[in-house]
């Protein structure tokens, strides 16, 4: 983004724009509006200037041979949330040779870097992510989705809420920032717990999205 259109975006003079950034002189406050002019939040930031993993995302092949393989794509899930093996075997029906079987397969697909007995070094990077309409993407949406909302949402810790109304571009921009903050919150929570026994966790599953949508059954009713 040029001088001149962040000095726009934050309603000062490009002069002003340029002398702050040439001192580096701004309030936590102006830099937060320049965070959110540039769609981008203080981890990616922090993030940019550390060795970056291998794998921020998987190939449609990759994907496509864990979907097929339910016990693959658990062992996946586990291991990219910091599951041991042992913590695995002694949770799921899964037995040592079985678990080795599967580490192999997760080897081979460049997913992990398996050494027997237990050495696994996890490929995926700290901001990995499933494909878009990729084929994990999809079996969330016709199998992991509808077991998610089948559910009262009542129980300690749960919350659910669905919102609806009309923004502007620059209020979506603002929710969809708030959306990933969100999300990196969860993640980050998620890595600190993972150091806790299986005992003082439980598993956890968030939604967060927005876009720009209405509901089909109103837009029928919209004046042609």
């Amino acid at each position: 983004m040029t001088y001149r259109a962040l000095a726009a975006k934050l309603g000062v003079s490009e002069p002003t724009i340029k002398r702050a950034l040439g001192k580096r002189n701004f309030s936590l406050k102006r830099f937060d509006e320049i965070c959110l002019a540039l769609q981008v939040d203080f981890d990616e930031l922090l993030s940019a200037s550390e060795p970056k993993p291998e794998l921020t995302q998987l190939s449609e092949q990759q994907e496509s041979a864990l979907v097929s393989n339910p016990r693959l794509l658990l062992t996946t899930y586990l291991l990219i949330n910091q599951w041991s093996p042992k913590e695995i075997i002694a949770t799921f029906q899964l037995e040592r040779d079985q678990l080795v079987s599967l580490l192999l397969q997760l080897d081979k697909l460049k997913v992990i870097d398996y050494r027997p007995p237990w050495r696994i070094k996890r490929l995926t990077a700290r901001n990995f992510a499933w494909r878009k309409d990729g084929p994990v993407h999809q079996f969330f949406l016709t199998r992991v989705a509808p077991d998610f909302f089948d559910g009262r949402f009542d129980g300690p810790g749960d919350e659910f809420r669905f919102v609806g109304g009309t923004l502007s571009p620059d209020s979506r921009a603002q929710m969809q920032l708030a959306v990933r903050r969100l999300a990196e919150q969860f993640e980050h929570l998620a890595r600190a717990d993972s150091r806790l026994g299986l005992e003082q966790r439980d598993g956890c599953a968030g939604v967060f999205a927005i876009r720009k949508w209405e509901f089909a059954e109103f837009t029928k009713l919209r004046r042609r």
